[in-house]
């Protein structure tokens, strides 16, 4: 039987859900912002793949927030590496934490000052004001540089697992995440 939970060999079932099921969202939601970012105004591919930018969004910062929990309640028994290596490994997984849950935040704390409401999936969070609050725009000018930054990142974290991991030093750190 699969293990749900983590330990020093490999991930378990539920980390590893959490991780492959968001990487494939985050490729989406990449796709999307780069169709609006490239794509014409009023191009239908454009249109289709940015209608689901928001939600998909909220989603992947709701899973963020419950895999962040379920890796801190695992943090003893997961697989780590030591030295330098492991220090790299830290603060890479931080930096992308960090984006995973400062670039939607900024969004969100944006629709709750703006003037155009904000809802999930249907479901009203904030109403729409009648003016907004400036600081709260403000916070999200920086949404989609940071958000470009956290695809960067995400690229360079396939890249160290692939090319180093898997090319360079033939460990074993793909295998306990597959």
């Amino acid at each position: 039987m699969t293990q749900l939970t983590d330990r020093p060999d490999r991930y378990g079932l539920v980390t590893r859900m959490l991780h492959w099921g968001m990487a494939a969202l985050f490729a989406a939601q990449f796709l999307s912002a780069w169709a609006h970012w490239a794509l014409p105004r009023g191009n239908d591919l454009r249109g289709m793949l940015w209608s689901y930018h928001t939600d998909l969004g909220m989603t992947l910062f709701l899973l963020v927030l419950l895999r962040g929990a379920w890796g801190l309640a695992n943090m003893r028994h997961r697989p780590s590496e030591t030295g330098l290596a492991g220090q790299a490994a830290v603060a890479g997984h931080l930096a992308l934490y960090a984006l995973m849950v400062v670039v939607p935040l900024v969004r969100i704390v944006a629709a709750a000052g703006g003037t155009r409401g904000f809802s999930y999936l249907g479901m009203p969070i904030f109403a729409a004001r009648e003016t907004e609050i400036a600081w709260t725009q403000a916070v999200a000018e920086w949404h989609g540089e940071m958000g470009w930054l956290l695809a960067l990142l995400v690229l360079g974290h396939i890249a160290v697992a692939v090319l180093w991991h898997r090319v360079v030093r033939h460990d074993d750190v793909l295998s306990r995440m597959a």
